[in-house]
């Protein structure tokens, strides 16, 4: 429950941040060129009975907009005056146009107005990124500095790979660290180098291998490979009880024999959903006890154990094997505070660049299924609070709130500028009947892919996905 908790905790700080200023954009072109601002809100407020779903509200003198904060955390929103948006208020369309309204602009003022959001969470993650570097620095273990090479799965193997390689370089660019980007290169490679005992090997490649399925492979299609070998013991783990001691290293798990510490991590997930699918409780608490194998210093002995189980099914013995990832060293590059703005910006475009190009995925099948919505976002964060982490994260969700709003969708910044940039190309405004049309189709489908989004959450959770 503790770790829910951070998560929802870090989850909501990161989305308010980014809705807040991402209205405060529009806010802010709506003031400048005299537009007026009826209501400016953190999270929706519909009504409920007699309740007008605000849960804090207020009205400055002298001011014309209300300032206050919703019921339903789903976003936010800022209701500037004539204009068709999310809050479908025809009544006040019909009135006579007032030139303090959005509607009465030059097309280029509405458009600044419209894109004002999307600006704001760009530019946001941009300078997110550059302080994260300035203050942390940008620190990696190179791959080729991972002396024990990589775990492949048998996709991999099939296509050249073998375990204990280290990898280089794809098309002649060299891998930096392990991480997405790694596998986004590995998936458009043609040809991938890689030190295997002690010589260079070329491995040939498509070059359009699915991402998608890459990342979702259990196992991986590669990981670091981490050697059989047990750093330490906690104290009170079921490896303690069932005799482990340091220096020991488990030869099988049930009846599958484990050549490393991968085999052994890929046999717990085969565990974990194995109690997913299972009809009782019985049948769970029954998958916790495991068989296992173990050489210590001068013999070989059969031992049973009972994992423990948190409360997101995750199953462990209690065993460390951190030297084994502790023994490569970080490169740490640091920068000055001039210096990490350049690199911040090099490095945010860089994430958006990979994340409109993954975005062909989600038109299969099984790009469909990843979706995920406020579940699998607040997963992303950590269990723990790490204010690196998070605001990395907060970072990531603004490129992504920014690309996503800027889609040309009826209900998003996005359609609203597709309208703006038809009426300034051909000189004639789109009919007011035609733009609420439009509001409620896209308004519609973005409510009908967040069900879809939020019931994948559901889905997995229940282990049926």
């Amino acid at each position: 429950m503790e770790i829910f908790l951070i998560r929802v905790l870090q989850f909501i700080l990161a989305i308010s941040l980014l809705v807040l200023l991402h209205e405060a954009g529009h806010f802010f072109f709506a003031k400048l060129f005299g537009v007026r601002v009826d209501k400016f809100y953190l999270f929706f407020d519909p009504s409920i009975w007699k309740w007008k779903g605000s849960l804090f509200k207020f009205k400055p003198k002298n001011s014309d907009t209300t300032y206050g904060v919703g019921w339903l955390p789903l976003g936010g929103y800022c209701k500037i005056a004539g204009m068709i948006d999310e809050s479908f208020d025809k009544e006040q369309m019909k009135q006579p146009e007032q030139p303090w309204e959005f509607r009465t602009k030059p097309a280029w003022q509405r458009l600044l107005i419209m894109i004002g959001g999307v600006l704001v969470n760009f530019l946001l993650a941009l300078f997110i990124y550059s302080m994260i570097l300035f203050w942390w620095g940008d620190s990696y273990i190179p791959t080729r500095n991972m002396t024990n090479g990589f775990k492949f799965n048998t996709e991999a193997k099939a296509l050249g790979f073998q375990d204990g390689d280290i990898l280089l370089s794809a098309d002649g660019k060299e891998f930096k660290e392990y991480n997405g980007d790694l596998f986004r290169e590995l998936s458009e490679a043609h040809q991938v180098t890689v030190l295997r005992n002690g010589k260079q090997h070329i491995i040939q490649l498509p070059g359009d291998l699915n991402l998608l399925d890459m990342l979702k492979a259990s196992p991986r299609f590669a990981e670091v490979l981490v050697p059989m070998g047990i750093d330490s013991i906690i104290p009170g783990s079921p490896a303690e009880k069932a005799g482990l001691l340091a220096g020991d290293k488990i030869l099988c798990i049930n009846d599958s024999a484990v050549a490393d510490f991968n085999d052994f991590l890929f046999q717990l997930e085969v565990l974990k959903d194995r109690r997913m699918a299972a009809e009782t409780n019985e049948e769970k608490e029954a998958l916790r006890n495991v068989r296992l194998i173990v050489q210590h210093a001068e013999s070989i002995d059969t031992t049973m154990a009972k994992l423990n189980a948190d409360e997101e099914g995750n199953l462990t013995l209690g065993v460390s094997y951190a030297k084994a990832l502790s023994a490569y060293e970080p490169v740490t590059i640091e920068y000055g505070f001039f210096e990490s703005f350049p690199a911040g910006i090099k490095y945010g475009c860089h994430v958006l660049a990979g994340y409109v190009g993954d975005l062909k995925y989600i038109f299969s099948s099984e790009g469909a299924k990843s979706l995920g919505g406020f579940g699998a976002i607040g997963s992303l964060f950590p269990a723990t609070w790490d204010w690196h982490r998070f605001w990395e994260m907060t970072a990531f969700l603004s490129i992504i709130l920014a690309f996503m709003n800027i889609l040309p969708i009826p209900a998003l910044d996005g359609g609203h500028v597709l309208f703006l940039l038809y009426e300034m190309i051909t000189r004639r405004k789109p009919s007011e009947d035609f733009l609420i049309k439009a509001e409620y189709v896209g308004f519609g489908l973005l409510i009908l892919l967040m069900v879809v989004a939020n019931l994948n959450d559901i889905l997995r959770w229940l282990g049926y996905m």
